[in-house]
């Protein structure tokens, strides 16, 4: 066991051998910390959280009540190897949130990147990869094998299917189902994922200049009304824009994937 001297432990935690906590970590009453976990400086458990498996978490991340993390996958495949989940630095995980580790078989890790909110239920399946500044709502899941990509947002009640890729920026609507790839700065809602638009005010909110904003609603509406196939258009786009956004989003739609598109109404 490695804890740093200037770790604040409550007396009803429990610690296991092996386990590494920075420094000003601060683990609150009943909490729990596998042999295999590793905690960056000043990372808080508030209460009654579990750690386990082999999970690094980064610096200043916070985890709430009753959150889970590092538990084995929800996968009937898993027969006990040894993978990972790592954790960035300043997420806020909060109450009853579930993060597992990875998958021999899906590359044995499970990333989170910096600066994300999983709120209240979220779920983040094996092997998933994910962004920075990504947000998760009330009891959002996210299924094995996914990537989103850096700041997006998932909004309440929403599933996200396993091998789906979500692009930059996207934004989900609440109680949707995504069983396709969403391109990046897509907007989805409905119950089914119906992709009816840009993420517009994520692009202000972040500061993309007006320009971009301009030829991406061009790209847009090239994508959902252009001749040819959604590739063709695709294709075509890449081959004609100038533009640091739109070319995001072509080589997003143009890389290998697993999963077909929502495209544009």
């Amino acid at each position: 066991m490695a804890i740093h001297p200037s770790a604040q432990i409550h007396p009803s935690a429990v610690i296991d051998e092996g386990a590494t906590l920075g420094p000003a970590c601060k683990i609150g009453p009943f909490s729990i910390i596998g042999p295999e976990v590793t905690l960056g400086a000043g990372v808080e458990l508030k209460s009654h959280a579990v750690i386990t498996g082999w999970t690094e978490i980064g610096d200043d991340t916070v985890v709430f009540p009753f959150a889970c993390v590092g538990e084995v996958p929800q996968d009937l495949k898993f027969r006990g190897e040894r993978t990972r989940l790592v954790v960035g630095k300043r997420c806020r995980i909060r109450e009853g949130a579930t993060l597992n580790t990875g998958t021999e078989g899906g590359g044995g890790i499970t990333r989170v990147g910096d600066d994300c909110l999983f709120m209240t239920g979220a779920h983040v399946g094996h092997d998933a990869q994910v962004g920075n500044r990504v947000i998760l709502a009330n009891q959002a899941a996210v299924a094995g094998h996914c990537v989103i990509g850096d700041d997006v947002i998932i909004g309440g009640l929403s599933g996200i299917h396993q091998w789906v890729r979500i692009g930059h920026g996207a934004i989900i609507g609440a109680v949707t189902m995504v069983t396709n790839d969403v391109m990046p700065h897509g907007l989805v809602q409905a119950p089914r994922g119906d992709l009816e638009g840009l993420n517009l005010i994520g692009l202000k909110r972040r500061g993309v200049e007006r320009a971009e904003i301009t030829a991406l609603r061009a790209a847009y509406q090239m994508l959902a009304q252009g001749e040819g196939t959604f590739m063709d258009r695709a294709r075509r786009l890449a081959d004609e824009t100038e533009s640091t956004h739109v070319r995001e989003i072509t080589d997003f739609i143009l890389a290998e994937s697993g999963r077909s598109f929502l495209t544009p109404k």
